[in-house]
């Protein structure tokens, strides 16, 4: 059943910390909008997320939250680890659509029990994979096949600054994160399968903890996440496709480089990183790229991929945030059932990093 498109849209929000309030941040930008109720466990997260949506109620539990009958949709911006118990929470309440971050799930033995749940759930589960919706990236998904003649390879890199402090350091441990190829790299997992157009079949990796966080102790644990790696994936069509990880190299001066290469040509996107991490003494950042380079004697064509700066305060992600809530809330107000990410998809992505993860720890190739 569609809403009518001049009827307020209601969310409930679980999470509030850093990404949660970038989601705020950008849902308030959106004409139509409001914050019903805010379930944030930590007093200063919950301090900060009252102060950007004023009007919403904060409550003291997934439980209070849900029993709001006048939210029209939810959305899950949590600590990776408690993605599932919350969708079960919410799936045994009433069928809402959600939109959950990613990743997904931390657990291997989760994936089961979250397609099931998709499944029974009544309503749309979209899984927020944010850089599909970056505009250079959205534009490379755009031409990649055309630009390419159908892509053969791909590849990712992405050199950026460490894990930031979040609450509790839950982000600094892989039982808490699934992993920085999970936690991280999903997003780019996701890419290489949405491009592509197949799953991916062989995982072959490399990476380790170099640099980031060998000094630290919280709780008297000692960090374990990784901090670099090379990936390799083959998929079931033939392409393949890589990924590089550096997590010590701030103040690159593009954050991502995405690459794809066809028999017709190659296409790459160059996305700069967040602009309040960007070095003072080299000015603005630069405006991200797509460059084509066809394979006939015109030569590469290069077109610059401004981003709105207002979407650029709200949020870390290049004004992604704001297109794909732009997309959700259109597909809440149509009453549609199918969200452009799927729970499938968030599942593909999650296996791919943690076979990633696996094979770089066990040193060897991970058939998926």
């Amino acid at each position: 059943m569609t809403i009518e498109d001049n009827r307020t849209i209601t969310y409930g929000v679980i999470g509030c910390g850093m990404m949660g309030q970038e989601h705020l941040r950008n849902i308030a930008l959106l004409p139509g909008t409001a914050i019903g109720a805010i379930f944030e466990p930590d007093a200063r997260m919950r301090a900060r997320a009252a102060a950007l949506a004023p009007g919403a109620q904060m409550v003291d539990s997934v439980a209070a939250l849900l029993a709001r009958t006048d939210l029209d949709c939810l959305l899950i911006a949590s600590p990776n680890h408690r993605h599932v118990e919350q969708l079960q929470a919410v799936s045994a309440s009433r069928p809402l659509p959600v939109l959950v971050e990613k990743p997904l799930f931390t657990d291997p033995r989760d994936a089961a029990a979250v397609a099931d749940l998709a499944a029974r759930h009544g309503a749309p589960i979209w899984v927020a994979m944010e850089y599909r919706y970056m505009p250079p990236v959205a534009h490379w998904l755009r031409h990649v096949q055309a630009a390419t003649g159908g892509i053969r390879m791909l590849s990712i890199r992405e050199h950026r600054y460490p894990f930031l402090s979040k609450v509790g350091h839950w982000n600094r441990f892989n039982d808490q994160t699934g992993g920085t190829f999970v936690e991280k790299c999903c997003h780019f997992f996701d890419l290489m399968r949405l491009a592509i157009g197949a799953d991916p079949v062989r995982v072959m990796a490399t990476g380790s903890q170099a640099v980031n966080h060998l000094d630290e102790r919280h709780e008297g644990r000692v960090p374990d996440i990784f901090d670099h790696g090379y990936v390799a994936v083959e998929f079931a069509n033939g392409v393949r496709a890589m990924l590089e990880l550096c997590m010590f190299a701030e103040g690159a001066r593009w954050q991502e480089e995405i690459a794809a290469m066809g028999p017709e040509g190659k296409i790459e996107a160059f996305v700069p990183g967040p602009t309040r991490f960007w070095p003072d003494h080299l000015g603005a950042p630069p405006v991200a790229q797509v460059i084509v380079s066809p394979r006939d004697p015109k030569g590469p064509r290069l077109e610059e991929i401004p981003v709105d700066p207002t979407l650029l305060e709200a949020g870390d992600h290049n004004g992604s945030t704001f297109y794909q809530h732009r997309r959700f809330l259109e597909m809440v107000r149509a009453g549609g059932t199918s969200p452009e990410v799927s729970v499938q998809d968030g599942i593909w992505a999650v296996r791919m990093g943690l076979a990633a993860q696996q094979a770089m720890t066990e040193g060897r190739v991970v058939d998926l």
